[in-house]
Protein backbone atom coordinates (compact mmCIF):
# COMPACT_ATOMS: atom_id res chain seq x y z
CA UNK A 1 0.00 0.00 0.00
CA UNK A 2 1.44 3.39 -0.99
CA UNK A 3 2.22 5.80 1.81
CA UNK A 4 0.34 9.09 1.91
CA UNK A 5 2.40 11.93 0.51
CA UNK A 6 3.50 14.56 3.01
CA UNK A 7 1.81 17.87 2.21
CA UNK A 8 4.06 20.63 0.89
CA UNK A 9 3.93 23.48 3.46
CA UNK A 10 4.84 26.09 0.83
CA UNK A 11 1.85 25.09 -1.30
CA UNK A 12 -0.41 25.08 1.75
CA UNK A 13 0.63 28.64 2.58
CA UNK A 14 0.38 29.79 -1.03
CA UNK A 15 -3.14 28.39 -1.33
CA UNK A 16 -4.12 29.95 2.01
CA UNK A 17 -3.04 33.39 0.78
CA UNK A 18 -5.28 33.04 -2.27
CA UNK A 19 -8.21 31.80 -0.18
CA UNK A 20 -7.86 34.78 2.15
CA UNK A 21 -8.17 37.14 -0.81
CA UNK A 22 -11.48 35.52 -1.78
CA UNK A 23 -12.62 35.50 1.84
CA UNK A 24 -12.07 39.25 2.10
CA UNK A 25 -14.91 39.91 -0.35
CA UNK A 26 -17.39 38.00 1.81
CA UNK A 27 -16.18 39.76 4.97
CA UNK A 28 -17.38 43.09 3.59
CA UNK A 29 -20.95 41.83 3.99
CA UNK A 30 -20.69 41.82 7.78
CA UNK A 31 -20.88 44.36 10.58
CA UNK A 32 -19.46 43.63 14.04
CA UNK A 33 -18.48 44.83 17.50
CA UNK A 34 -14.80 45.55 18.12
CA UNK A 35 -13.40 45.84 21.64
CA UNK A 36 -9.85 47.19 22.02
CA UNK A 37 -7.83 47.18 25.24
CA UNK A 38 -4.50 48.96 25.75
CA UNK A 39 -2.24 48.29 28.72
CA UNK A 40 1.02 49.93 29.69
CA UNK A 41 3.44 48.14 32.05
CA UNK A 42 6.10 49.43 34.42
CA UNK A 43 9.67 48.09 34.65
CA UNK A 44 8.49 45.18 36.83
CA UNK A 45 5.75 44.12 34.40
CA UNK A 46 2.87 45.51 36.47
CA UNK A 47 -0.02 47.26 34.73
CA UNK A 48 0.56 51.00 35.10
CA UNK A 49 -2.22 52.21 32.83
CA UNK A 50 -5.16 50.51 31.15
CA UNK A 51 -7.98 51.73 28.93
CA UNK A 52 -10.47 50.24 26.51
CA UNK A 53 -12.91 51.29 23.81
CA UNK A 54 -15.74 49.39 22.17
CA UNK A 55 -17.05 50.17 18.70
CA UNK A 56 -19.93 49.06 16.56
CA UNK A 57 -18.52 48.80 13.04
CA UNK A 58 -20.51 48.89 9.83
CA UNK A 59 -19.35 48.99 6.23
CA UNK A 60 -20.45 52.08 4.33
CA UNK A 61 -19.88 51.72 0.60
CA UNK A 62 -16.96 49.36 1.17
CA UNK A 63 -15.32 51.35 3.99
CA UNK A 64 -15.64 50.37 7.69
CA UNK A 65 -17.11 53.05 9.96
CA UNK A 66 -16.48 52.84 13.73
CA UNK A 67 -19.17 54.10 16.05
CA UNK A 68 -17.96 54.37 19.65
CA UNK A 69 -20.44 52.68 22.03
CA UNK A 70 -18.47 52.12 25.25
CA UNK A 71 -15.34 53.31 27.05
CA UNK A 72 -13.52 51.33 29.76
CA UNK A 73 -16.32 48.78 29.89
CA UNK A 74 -19.07 51.34 30.45
CA UNK A 75 -21.67 52.51 27.91
CA UNK A 76 -21.36 56.12 26.82
CA UNK A 77 -23.44 58.66 28.68
CA UNK A 78 -26.53 59.77 26.73
CA UNK A 79 -25.04 63.05 25.50
CA UNK A 80 -21.89 61.42 24.10
CA UNK A 81 -23.91 58.57 22.59
CA UNK A 82 -26.09 61.17 20.87
CA UNK A 83 -22.99 62.88 19.44
CA UNK A 84 -21.70 59.56 18.10
CA UNK A 85 -25.05 58.91 16.41
CA UNK A 86 -25.01 62.40 14.94
CA UNK A 87 -21.54 61.78 13.51
CA UNK A 88 -22.75 58.55 11.91
CA UNK A 89 -25.84 60.27 10.48
CA UNK A 90 -23.62 63.01 9.10
CA UNK A 91 -21.33 60.47 7.44
CA UNK A 92 -24.28 58.63 5.89
CA UNK A 93 -25.66 61.92 4.57
CA UNK A 94 -22.24 62.90 3.19
CA UNK A 95 -22.02 59.61 1.33
CA UNK A 96 -25.53 60.05 -0.08
CA UNK A 97 -24.61 63.46 -1.45
CA UNK A 98 -21.21 62.44 -2.79
CA UNK A 99 -20.89 63.26 -6.47
CA UNK A 100 -20.06 60.42 -8.90
CA UNK A 101 -16.53 61.68 -9.64
CA UNK A 102 -15.60 61.84 -5.93
CA UNK A 103 -17.13 58.44 -5.29
CA UNK A 104 -15.23 56.91 -8.18
CA UNK A 105 -11.96 58.47 -7.02
CA UNK A 106 -12.47 57.26 -3.45
CA UNK A 107 -13.22 53.74 -4.62
CA UNK A 108 -10.12 53.69 -6.83
CA UNK A 109 -7.97 54.78 -3.89
CA UNK A 110 -9.52 52.13 -1.63
CA UNK A 111 -8.94 49.45 -4.26
CA UNK A 112 -5.33 50.60 -4.63
CA UNK A 113 -4.77 50.15 -0.89
CA UNK A 114 -6.39 46.70 -0.98
CA UNK A 115 -4.22 45.68 -3.93
CA UNK A 116 -1.11 46.79 -2.02
CA UNK A 117 -2.24 44.53 0.82
CA UNK A 118 -2.74 41.62 -1.57
CA UNK A 119 0.70 42.15 -3.10
CA UNK A 120 2.23 42.12 0.38
CA UNK A 121 0.41 38.87 1.22
CA UNK A 122 1.61 37.25 -2.00
CA UNK A 123 5.19 37.82 -0.86
CA UNK A 124 4.71 35.62 2.21
CA UNK A 125 5.15 32.21 0.50
CA UNK A 126 8.40 33.45 -1.05
CA UNK A 127 9.85 35.28 1.96
CA UNK A 128 10.01 32.36 4.39
CA UNK A 129 11.26 28.81 4.71
CA UNK A 130 8.34 26.69 5.89
CA UNK A 131 8.36 23.44 7.86
CA UNK A 132 5.36 21.25 8.53
CA UNK A 133 5.52 20.83 12.31
CA UNK A 134 2.47 18.57 12.68
CA UNK A 135 -1.29 18.47 12.76
CA UNK A 136 -3.69 19.51 15.54
CA UNK A 137 -7.35 20.14 16.28
CA UNK A 138 -7.97 23.81 17.04
CA UNK A 139 -11.38 25.25 17.84
CA UNK A 140 -12.86 21.95 16.72
CA UNK A 141 -11.20 21.96 13.29
CA UNK A 142 -8.28 19.97 11.89
CA UNK A 143 -5.30 22.17 11.09
CA UNK A 144 -1.77 21.96 9.81
CA UNK A 145 0.86 23.52 12.04
CA UNK A 146 3.56 25.25 9.99
CA UNK A 147 6.69 27.00 11.24
CA UNK A 148 8.06 29.94 9.24
CA UNK A 149 11.64 31.24 9.31
CA UNK A 150 12.62 34.26 7.20
CA UNK A 151 14.93 33.66 4.26
CA UNK A 152 18.21 35.54 4.87
CA UNK A 153 18.60 38.52 2.57
CA UNK A 154 15.15 38.23 1.03
CA UNK A 155 14.22 41.32 -1.00
CA UNK A 156 10.57 41.61 -1.87
CA UNK A 157 8.91 43.88 -4.39
CA UNK A 158 5.72 44.75 -2.56
CA UNK A 159 5.37 47.87 -0.45
CA UNK A 160 6.72 47.22 3.08
CA UNK A 161 7.94 43.74 2.08
CA UNK A 162 11.16 44.70 3.86
CA UNK A 163 9.30 43.98 7.12
CA UNK A 164 8.92 40.26 6.43
CA UNK A 165 12.53 39.18 7.16
CA UNK A 166 12.19 40.76 10.60
CA UNK A 167 9.64 38.20 11.78
CA UNK A 168 9.48 34.49 12.47
CA UNK A 169 6.17 32.75 12.95
CA UNK A 170 3.96 29.74 13.40
CA UNK A 171 0.74 29.17 11.43
CA UNK A 172 -2.30 27.01 12.13
CA UNK A 173 -4.03 26.54 8.75
CA UNK A 174 -7.45 24.90 8.40
CA UNK A 175 -7.18 21.68 6.40
CA UNK A 176 -10.59 22.08 4.76
CA UNK A 177 -10.82 25.82 4.03
CA UNK A 178 -7.11 26.72 3.95
CA UNK A 179 -7.75 29.66 6.25
CA UNK A 180 -5.41 30.89 9.00
CA UNK A 181 -7.05 29.81 12.26
CA UNK A 182 -4.20 31.16 14.35
CA UNK A 183 -0.93 33.00 13.72
CA UNK A 184 1.89 33.63 16.18
CA UNK A 185 4.71 35.96 15.16
CA UNK A 186 7.76 37.41 16.88
CA UNK A 187 10.12 40.18 15.82
CA UNK A 188 13.74 39.07 15.44
CA UNK A 189 15.08 42.47 14.39
CA UNK A 190 14.11 46.09 15.15
CA UNK A 191 11.01 47.23 13.26
CA UNK A 192 10.83 50.97 12.62
CA UNK A 193 7.60 52.84 11.92
CA UNK A 194 6.04 56.27 12.27
CA UNK A 195 8.54 58.34 10.27
CA UNK A 196 11.36 56.43 12.00
CA UNK A 197 10.43 58.07 15.31
CA UNK A 198 9.57 54.76 16.97
CA UNK A 199 10.63 51.15 16.72
CA UNK A 200 9.70 47.72 18.02
CA UNK A 201 12.56 45.92 19.72
CA UNK A 202 13.26 42.25 18.97
CA UNK A 203 11.01 39.96 20.97
CA UNK A 204 7.70 41.74 20.35
CA UNK A 205 5.03 39.04 20.09
CA UNK A 206 1.79 39.00 18.11
CA UNK A 207 -1.15 36.58 18.00
CA UNK A 208 -4.04 36.65 15.54
CA UNK A 209 -7.05 34.30 15.49
CA UNK A 210 -10.02 33.76 13.17
CA UNK A 211 -13.26 31.78 13.32
CA UNK A 212 -15.64 30.41 10.71
CA UNK A 213 -18.87 32.42 10.89
CA UNK A 214 -22.26 31.25 9.58
CA UNK A 215 -20.53 28.47 7.66
CA UNK A 216 -19.51 30.83 4.86
CA UNK A 217 -16.74 33.20 5.90
CA UNK A 218 -13.70 33.41 8.18
CA UNK A 219 -13.57 36.53 10.35
CA UNK A 220 -11.21 37.83 13.05
CA UNK A 221 -12.00 36.90 16.65
CA UNK A 222 -8.94 37.93 18.65
CA UNK A 223 -5.56 39.63 18.31
CA UNK A 224 -2.88 40.53 20.83
CA UNK A 225 0.41 42.37 20.47
CA UNK A 226 2.89 42.39 23.34
CA UNK A 227 5.56 44.93 22.62
CA UNK A 228 8.68 46.55 23.84
CA UNK A 229 9.20 49.76 21.90
CA UNK A 230 11.06 53.03 21.93
CA UNK A 231 9.19 56.25 21.19
CA UNK A 232 11.23 58.91 19.44
CA UNK A 233 13.99 56.26 19.75
CA UNK A 234 14.51 57.32 23.38
CA UNK A 235 11.57 56.63 25.70
CA UNK A 236 11.14 52.94 26.50
CA UNK A 237 7.56 51.66 26.40
CA UNK A 238 6.32 48.24 27.47
CA UNK A 239 2.74 47.48 26.67
CA UNK A 240 0.07 45.28 25.20
CA UNK A 241 -2.79 45.84 22.79
CA UNK A 242 -5.59 43.29 22.65
CA UNK A 243 -8.56 43.31 20.30
CA UNK A 244 -11.72 41.18 20.37
CA UNK A 245 -14.18 40.97 17.49
CA UNK A 246 -17.67 39.59 18.13
CA UNK A 247 -21.36 39.82 17.24
CA UNK A 248 -20.76 39.50 13.51
CA UNK A 249 -24.01 40.31 11.65
CA UNK A 250 -24.80 39.93 8.00
CA UNK A 251 -24.88 43.51 6.81
CA UNK A 252 -27.81 45.09 5.01
CA UNK A 253 -28.35 48.70 4.06
CA UNK A 254 -30.95 49.03 6.81
CA UNK A 255 -28.84 47.29 9.49
CA UNK A 256 -29.61 48.67 12.92
CA UNK A 257 -26.64 50.12 14.77
CA UNK A 258 -26.06 48.83 18.31
CA UNK A 259 -27.90 50.97 20.82
CA UNK A 260 -26.19 52.37 23.90
CA UNK A 261 -27.90 49.88 26.19
CA UNK A 262 -26.50 47.00 24.11
CA UNK A 263 -22.84 47.88 24.56
CA UNK A 264 -21.15 44.69 25.80
CA UNK A 265 -19.84 44.81 29.35
CA UNK A 266 -17.82 41.62 28.89
CA UNK A 267 -15.23 41.92 26.08
CA UNK A 268 -14.48 38.22 25.95
CA UNK A 269 -15.45 36.52 22.66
Amino acid sequence: MALAQTPDPVEIVRRSVEQDRLNFRRANDYSYVQHTEQREFDEKGRVRKSESRTYDVIVIDGVPYEKLIARNGRPLDPSEARREQEKLDSELERRRKEDPASRSRRRREAEKRREEGREFAREIPEAFTFRLAGEEVLDGRSVWVIEAEPKPGYKGRARRADLLPKFRGRLWIDKEDYQWVRVEAETIAPVRFGWILAKLDPGAKMVFEQRRIHGEVWLPSHARMQLSARLALVKKLRGEVEVFWKDWRKFQTDSRITEVSEAPADPAP
